[in-house]
């Protein structure tokens, strides 16, 4: 298990986390660039100092500032995964991999090596070069290097931001798969929240140096604890005052205008979060038929596909973005400058503390 507690400037951000990763699970690290997640990683790996601090780490004792203790990032046993992956490009595969096994005998170290990229399905790959490989496969020989000394700890910085994205989709999900039979704690950061909830066990959301929220990503998703966190989570945030409404319900009147309704109680000024999977398009002078309490007029300002979803970018007194299937952009005959009500329910509207 990982426990630490870090204290350090970073600039202008005043880094004060305290992380807890059981043997077996990944921690997602995710937040803005600036906020102190790859300044985490160097500390753990004792690739810089905290002004404070203490980090224990399988059954071993790495930092303990309040009695002098600091192990070199040798004798910690991290196995750190960079964002570009840092293989030398003069090594074929198998070396790049054997070159984090000095204890081994140089005579076992292929047959070694090789097997831990096999264990990745990169075994037809140990004899090329990193210049020669794709980006998944570049970061399974990666991944064999950062295990191959049995690391107490595995980190993972920005895992797949060097993938293209149909790339990526896929290394994550065979990413992913790996963490889940990983048997040691993983921190990994990222700023994209979908990679840290595909990735992550829980997910920490990390602002200015503090973390501000962590949990299960259904969690956050579904209850974030402030704008920031929902913003981040990909919702739509609009500002406005909340009072309490009929039939249990709270109103908020919108900054800007217009007012929407929630199921959650709140008073005074707050943040109401949707997200764009959840806004509903129709057009103007609908009868609104269904269970939706909240009708928005707005402009489309963009169409977007997305695979099977099209996303709709919305201009109302507040900026929106809805999502919604091809047959509805075929049924809505959606293009930039099209009047639409955006619609949803009050279930939906999420309210955190502004």
């Amino acid at each position: 298990m990982l426990r630490a507690e870090l204290n350090a400037s970073v600039g202008n951000v005043e880094l004060d986390v305290a992380l807890n990763v059981e043997d077996g699970a990944c921690l997602a690290l995710a937040g803005p660039s600036g906020a102190g997640k790859t300044t985490i990683l160097r500390l753990l790996a004792g690739l810089a100092r905290p002004a404070s601090g203490r980090i224990e780490c399988g059954g071993e004792l790495w930092l303990d500032t309040g009695r002098s203790v600091f192990a070199p990032a040798e004798r910690r046993r991290c196995g750190l995964v960079f964002q570009q992956y840092a293989l030398f490009p003069h090594m074929p595969a198998w070396r790049n991999v054997a070159y984090a096994l000095p204890d081994t005998p140089r005579t076992e170290r292929k047959q070694r090596a090789s097997e831990l990229l096999d264990r990745f399905g990169a075994a037809h790959v140990a004899d090329a070069r990193p210049a020669t490989l794709s980006g998944g496969e570049r970061q399974r020989v990666a991944l064999a290097r950062a295990l191959a000394a049995e690391p107490k700890l595995l980190l993972l910085d920005e895992p797949l931001a060097a993938l293209d994205p149909r790339t990526a989709a896929k290394a994550g999900r065979e990413l992913g798969a790996f963490l889940a039979d990983a048997e040691i704690p993983t921190v990994l950061v990222t700023h994209d929240f979908a990679q840290a909830a595909l990735l992550g066990d829980r997910v920490a959301v990390i602002d200015a140096g503090r973390i501000v929220q962590q949990g299960e990503p259904e969690e956050l998703a579904s209850a974030p604890a402030s704008g920031f966190v929902a913003d981040f989570t990909g919702a739509n945030v609009l500002s406005g005052i909340a009072t309490p409404a009929e039939e249990g319900l709270t109103r908020i009147e919108l900054d800007g205008g217009g007012a929407v309704l929630s199921a959650e109680p709140a008073s005074g000024p707050v943040a109401v979060s949707v997200y764009p999977w959840e806004v509903e398009l129709e057009p103007p002078g609908s009868n609104h038929a269904g269970s939706a309490r909240n009708h928005i007029q707005a402009t489309v300002t963009t169409v977007t596909v997305l695979g099977a979803r099209v996303r709709v970018g919305l201009s109302a007194p507040q900026h929106l973005t809805a999502e919604i299937t091809d047959a509805s952009l075929e049924r809505l005959a959606l293009k930039p400058g099209a009047p639409v009500v955006a619609t949803w329910k009050a279930a939906a509207t999420r309210l955190a503390p502004a």
